[in-house]
Formats: structure tokens, C-alpha cells, sequence
């Protein structure tokens, strides 16, 4: 692994850590929890914008799922840092609107491939500090 991929593993897993940390006590933390744990196969299975939409479908429904929001939050505010890195730029209309109206097929598959390497931290962290179980996921 060369120095600059694994100084970009550090930045995700140092976010990741952090943005766990952030739900730690928090009402939604035994949701969140498998939630994030699944979510990488969710991309993987559904594509990036189809998991996207389902969160905040799920974040914005009658009954508001927290862990949805803060998901999709933590994921869309990775992705738009590391675009910016790189020199694309990134509305602030969101993630989801970017990826349908605006990104090339490139950008889509970057981001899916960052959101994907994000993730996996994010699952790591999940399982071994936050209360819960896996498969409580609240769907």
C-alpha cells in the first residue's frame, strides 16, 4: 500500500471514528448500528443513489428514523469532502441530487467506490463500540 492510499485509509477510518463517536449515547445508536453494519452490501446490491433515496425516504417518512438522516449525513458529507479533494466540484443541493443530475459516470462510480471504502470503517467502528445487535436493523 503506497503512503498516499494509506494516508486515505487513515482520513476515512479517523472520520469514520469520529462520526461514531457522534452516536454514542444517542436514542437511534441501537438502529444505527446494523444499519450501518449492512449498508455497503446495500450499495452493492441497489447502487449508490437507490440506497441514498431509500434513507432519506426512511429519514423524511410520517415516523422519522434518526438513523437514517445521520447515515446519510455522515456518508454524503465523506463523499463531498473527498470530491472536493479532487478537485470536483460539489453542490450544496446534496449528495443524492448530484449523483441523478449532475455527476458523470465517473464521478458516480468514485463516489460509490469512496462511499463503499467509507463505509467499512464506519461498519468496523459500529460493531465494536456501539450498543446493540446486528440484526435489529428497524426497516
Amino acid at each position: 500500500m503506497t503512503s498516499r492510499q494509506q494516508s486515505l485509509e487513515q482520513e476515512r477510518a479517523a472520520d469514520a471514528w469520529t462520526a461514531i463517536e457522534g452516536v454514542k449515547g444517542k436514542d437511534f445508536e441501537k438502529k444505527y448500528k446494523p444499519l450501518a453494519a449492512g449498508s455497503a452490501a446495500d450499495i452493492q446490491i441497489n447502487g449508490l443513489g437507490q440506497t441514498l433515496a431509500f434513507w432519506l425516504a426512511k429519514a423524511n417518512s410520517k415516523k422519522p428514523q434518526r438513523q437514517y438522516s445521520v447515515l446519510y449525513s455522515h456518508v454524503s458529507d465523506w463523499i463531498a469532502r473527498r470530491l472536493n479533494k479532487e478537485g470536483i466540484e460539489f453542490p450544496k443541493n446534496g449528495l443524492l441530487e448530484w449523483l441523478i443530475s449532475t455527476a458523470t459516470t465517473e464521478q458516480y462510480r468514485r463516489a460509490t467506490a469512496e462511499a463503499s471504502a467509507y463505509l467499512l470503517w464506519l461498519k468496523r467502528f459500529a460493531e465494536g463500540h456501539l450498543e446493540g445487535e446486528l440484526h435489529e436493523r428497524g426497516d
